[in-house]
Order: structure tokens, then C-alpha cells, then sequence
């Protein structure tokens, strides 16, 4: 299993939009999103800074970006957002900000139980 977190700018002044817009998404997208193998979605958001904090799980991250990057449901979803985000090239499904994992408490656990 990978472990996936990212981060978006959403436009400030968009920010209760972009969180209306995801409560609830579109059905569709949801199946979509669990047929490309991602798993333990969460979007979280910082109002003071208008950004978005992402996290998901995957098995194959490459394979899942493909399946959404071909899909027409995700490529319609993504030109209805493109209007929230700032200083984004590409879809957002395709161009967030990835973040580096540098603690993870289990795995650490396990190793210093050797």
C-alpha cells in the first residue's frame, strides 16, 4: 500500500464554494475514484490559507492516475473545479503539489521493536 498526501490553493475567495461543490460529490465521481484504486480519501482545508491538504491510499498510484486521467466522468468533474484552483498546470487529479512522507508512527514502531 502507498500512502498519498498533496496540497491545492484554492482562490480565497472560492474556498465555501470549492467545500459546497464537494458536499456531496457526484456519485459517479465517487465510483470513479474507487474503481481507479484509490482508497481512505480525505480532503482536508486550512480556511486561513485558502489550501487544501489531501491524503489517499492506493496500491498502484501510476495505474490510478491513468484510470482518471482517461476517465470522462474525472474529466468532467475536474473541468467543473479548474475555476477554484490557483497556479495549478493540469488538472488537479493530475498536478497537485505531492508531498514527501518523512514520519510514519507504525512503521517507525515497528522497527524499533526489531
Amino acid at each position: 500500500m502507498i500512502r498519498i498526501a498533496f496540497t491545492l490553493q484554492v482562490r480565497p475567495e472560492m474556498l465555501d464554494a470549492y467545500i459546497e461543490r464537494h458536499t456531496p460529490v457526484w456519485p459517479e465521481m465517487l465510483a470513479e475514484i474507487a474503481a481507479a484504486g484509490r482508497r481512505n480519501y480525505s480532503i482536508f482545508v486550512d480556511r486561513e490559507h485558502a489550501r487544501l491538504f489531501g491524503y489517499y491510499e492506493t496500491d498502484d498510484d501510476d495505474a490510478a492516475r491513468e484510470y482518471l486521467a482517461a476517465s470522462p466522468v474525472a474529466a468532467r468533474w475536474e473541468a467543473s473545479m479548474a475555476e477554484f484552483f490557483v497556479g495549478l498546470d493540469g488538472r488537479a487529479d493530475q498536478a497537485a503539489t505531492t508531498l514527501v512522507e518523512v514520519f510514519n508512527l507504525d512503521e517507525q514502531l515497528i522497527t524499533s521493536r526489531g
